[in-house]
């Protein structure tokens, strides 16, 4: 019997501990200036069941992403919600985000944006605010790639913007 609580406390105790009790709430976007097609481009990854909800709760409740089920009006679903959460300020100027498309990678969504006909970055500020209106604890992870610099940011409720600038 001893053998048992000692089998237990050593073998399950550490499972328990990382066995999720608290989900983690993350989006993870990259940005890159790619000076020779003048175009600052955009990836986010965001899980799909999350943004699935946010979808349902905001636009249709039968929204289903990466199904059969996955209707055409999905894309625009997405793009308007994308759009009014992400912004992005270049050389002190509001940018358009053109969106691209996406893709599923097995439980992540990437959504493709781009910003073209930038031919310089003094400096961007990039807010994304991307599921804090159904998570109060989401963070959203910026990493950059601009005039061959790498950086990277967490963002959350109390943090909604990055601002880099390069003078």
């Amino acid at each position: 019997m001893k053998r048992i609580k000692i089998f237990l406390l050593i073998v399950i105790l550490p499972l328990m501990a990382f066995s999720g009790f608290h989900k983690y709430y993350i989006s993870v976007t990259q940005v890159d200036y790619i000076q020779e097609k003048r175009s600052v481009q955009i990836t986010t990854r965001i899980f799909i069941d999350d943004f699935e909800n946010i979808l349902r709760e905001r636009y249709n409740e039968n929204i289903v992403l990466a199904g059969k089920e996955e209707t055409k009006e999905v894309n625009k679903y997405i793009e308007t919600y994308l759009r009014n959460k992400i912004r992005v300020r270049i050389n002190d100027k509001d940018m358009s985000l053109i969106f691209i498309g996406k893709e599923y990678d097995v439980d992540i969504i990437q959504c493709y944006i781009e910003i073209q006909n930038v031919t310089q970055v003094k400096s961007i500020e990039i807010t994304n605010e991307v599921l804090f209106d159904l998570f109060e604890d989401q963070q959203n992870m910026i990493k950059t790639k601009i005039n061959s610099k790498q950086k990277s940011f967490l963002l959350n409720q109390n943090n909604k913007t990055a601002v880099l600038n390069f003078n």
